[in-house]
Parts: C-alpha cells; structure tokens; sequence
C-alpha cells in the first residue's frame, strides 16, 4: 500500500469511526412487535420522530397501483381523537416540522419537534395507526389533489415522464417497474374501500420500525412509546417476496419525443443491491464505480467527458445498493449541442468509459481519493438528526440492519482495484441494458 493511500484510509478511520461510537443507539421491541431504534445526539434540543411501514409501491400489482402513496395523503385526513388536518395543526403551533414520503420499499412519516414535546408527536402517531378513520368525502377531494400531483410531477414534466417510462422497462419481472404515485387509470378508479384494505393489510405494528434520533435518553423514550403503542395489537400481514431481476433480460431500447430543449438519454444496468446480493464486495465496488465516474469536479464522466472531449453539456452516474430487491446501475447525459455533438455519440462516449474501467483497473491513488469521497458523504450526514434517522429507518425497512454502517468503511476499504474491474466486466454489459433516447418534440419524424 502506497503511503497516500495508507493516510487516506487512517484519515478516514478516524473521522468516521469517532463520531459513530461517541453516539448511542438502543433498538428494543414492544410485545406487539413494533421495533425501536433510539440514537442519542444531544447537541441541540431536539428530537426527529419517524414511523416507517414496510410497504411501498413495489409491493402493489397492476391494476391496483398508486395505493402506497394516496394512503400517505389519507393520513392526516383524520382519526379517533383529531378531525381532517388537526395533528398538523397542533404540530405547527408547537413549531415543529412534519412531512411524509413514500418509495418503492417503504413509506415513513416523521416529526422533527423541541425535545419536550416528543409525548404529543408519538400520541397522534400511534393514534391514526390504531383508528384511522378514512373518510370518503375526505378522499374524493384528495384523490384529486394526487392527480394534479402526477400532472405536475410526471405527465408535464418532461424528465420525470422520461424516468417514469425508462424505468417501467428497466424492471421487467419485479414490482420496481410501477411508479410511486400510481398509473393516471388506477388512481381514476381507485376508490376509498381500496385504502382500507392497504391500511388493514400493512399499518400494524409489527410491520412497522420506529426511530427517534435526538436530545433523549432511551429510557424515557421507551417509556413514553409502550404509553402509546403497546395496546395496538398487532395483526398477520400478507407475506413480502422481495422484488428481483432477471439477471440478463436482454437489451431493452425506447425513443421518447418529449417537450424538452434538450436531447438526452439514460443507461441503466440490472445489478443487484446489498440486499439482494450473495457478493456484498461487488455491491461496494458498485458504489465505488458511481462516485469513480460521478463524484465531483475530478471523476471521470466530467473530467473527460464534459472538460476533454466537450462531448457532453452534463453527465452523471447513480446506483441505490440499499434497496429492498436488485437495483440498477445508470448512466444520463446530454450531449453538447453547440458542440455539434448527437446522442449517438455520447452513447459511445459512455461505453468508452466502461469499457476503460473493463480493460483497465483504477490505480490505487484514484481509488483511495474515491473512497475518501464516499467516506466523507457519510461522515457528513452524521452532522443531521433527521439524515441519521432516515438512514436507519431505511436500512431497516429494506430487510438490512442500522448496524451494517459500522463495518461501512471496512466493506469500501476491502475493495481493490481488481474489484472494480471484475464489478464492471460483468455488469455493464447489452443483456442488462436498458437504454432511452429522449428528443425535443419537434425532432419527431
């Protein structure tokens, strides 16, 4: 090991192991089966309460799409003890800040709240998870509201409708090829008996995890969740088979012309995630090759392509490898039009670029500058209540443990050079290729 490669790593090592280990985090279940999570960080006064069910739009199935996410608007329509829209309310004269968020894998609510008014946020959450009343005239309204949502998020909006299609295809076999927000005909006939059955079937307690993050202790807290919590019973809920890929299912094309100035296309490649994978170091090589191609100012795709060949206007590279089933690996640009330059070209560009990391592995300078780049975006999300906490509701929800973070910088450190390589010989290949071409409207044929 070279001498700047052996400072990296202990540099490394010892900012992002401190601050990890200085920081308590207690996980306990209720008999219920709601699982805990409690990190203290007390450097300021405040608490993030989030409530993760493990449950996205990868769990639906055609015809009955968009559920997941039209049960997170539901949520705050009202319960037992609070009418339509009370609990936000109350949330915003204590000064606190909530929101929601539904994915593929998962949908969490949370609270950031002043510490002394943590009691108030879990009451109203273990409130509407025991008694959500759903309302009908409630949803009529806010079935509405989702579909302006899609118009605004998707159906006008040229790269959102571009992702949407791209990754319908990408995931032939798995539930990922459905969009969070649901198909415009499914929300059209999507009616209120709907979500109480996605409610029934998947909000119990033991589908759910719990994670505070802030100026707590963990007695207290478990004290204050087995007030609110541990009378809802918990209930059998439907079996989740996790969502996977055909490994090679062949190259998959599509041409989109779209209301947009600029031409541009996607790549991505069917890879699995840590989740899904039997080989955690060709996860973390993944990762690797992301921040390699993609990871400021020095990587390769804006280095080379963007500064040397002026062959792009903007490149990138992004890999999820804490997903709940296989992921992709993808690759967008847009060409430089001034430059002259066609999505023909910038195509061969990229491959040009993986195929460089095929025939030839990183150095271990390059490498070490890598990893230190990744190393230092954790280390940085450290620095928020609200990113630690969602970190591990993530993991968790995925079917990964919170504690897989501490052995984060051993798992990037055992990648080598040859790692790189072999991840990139046998991913970036046609079989698990999706590719979109998308063009301005008026270049339409």
């Amino acid at each position: 090991m070279n001498t700047y490669l052996r400072y990296i790593l202990l540099f490394f090592s010892s900012i992002v192991i401190t601050p990890l280990m200085a920081q308590t985090t207690t996980e306990f279940s209720l008999d219920n089966g709601l699982k805990v999570i409690v990190r203290e960080d007390h450097r300021a006064p405040v608490v993030v309460s989030q409530l993760w069910y493990k449950v996205g739009s990868s769990y639906e199935v055609p015809g009955s799409t968009g559920l997941a996410h039209a049960l997170e608007h539901m949520m705050f329509k009202g319960s037992s003890k609070l009418g339509p829209g009370e609990s936000s309310r109350i949330l915003r004269e204590l000064g606190a800040e909530e929101n929601a968020f539904t994915s593929d894998d998962y949908t969490a609510y949370y609270q950031v709240i002043a510490r002394d008014r943590l009691a108030v946020a879990l009451e109203m959450e273990a409130d509407r998870l025991a008694s959500l009343t759903l309302p009908e005239d409630e949803f009529i309204r806010e079935i509405e509201v989702i579909k302006e949502e899609r118009r605004m998020r998707t159906d006008d909006r040229p790269s959102g409708l571009a992702y949407e299609r791209f990754k319908a295809l990408a995931y032939p076999a798995s539930g990922y090829h459905i969009p969070t927000i649901g198909w415009m005909h499914d929300l059209d006939r999507m009616t209120i008996a709907d979500l109480r059955n996605w409610h029934e079937r998947w909000y119990a307690p033991n589908n759910a995890t719990l994670v505070i993050v802030g100026d707590v202790q963990p007695e207290q807290v478990k004290t204050l969740v087995t007030r609110y919590f541990a009378k809802i019973p918990a209930r059998p809920t439907p079996a989740a088979k996790q969502p996977l890929e055909l490994a090679e299912p062949g190259q998959r094309s599509l041409t989109l012309y779209l209301k947009t100035q600029l031409p541009s296309l996607m790549m991505g490649f069917n890879v699995p995630s840590l989740a899904s994978s039997d080989n955690p170091t060709e996860v973390h090589a993944l990762r690797l090759i992301g921040a390699l191609l993609d990871g400021g100012n020095s990587a390769r795709l804006p280095a080379q392509l963007e500064r040397q060949q002026e062959l792009v206007a903007g490149a990138s590279a992004w890999y999820d490898a804490f997903s709940r089933g296989d992921s992709l690996f993808v690759l967008s640009a847009t060409p430089n039009v001034q430059k002259g330059k066609t999505l023909a070209q910038v195509e061969a560009g990229l491959w040009q670029q993986l195929k460089h990391l095929q025939d030839t592995p990183p150095s271990a300078a390059e490498l070490a500058r890598v990893r230190a780049q990744v190393l230092a975006a954790e280390v940085y999300a450290q620095d928020s209540i609200t990113s630690q906490a969602t970190q591990i509701g993530q993991l968790e929800s995925v079917g990964l443990s919170w504690r897989i973070k501490d052995n984060d910088l051993a798992a990037l450190e055992a990648v080598t050079p040859a790692d790189i390589q072999a991840a990139a010989q046998k991913f970036f290949i046609p079989t698990r290729l999706t590719i979109a071409y998308i063009h301005p409207e008026e270049a339409r044929p």
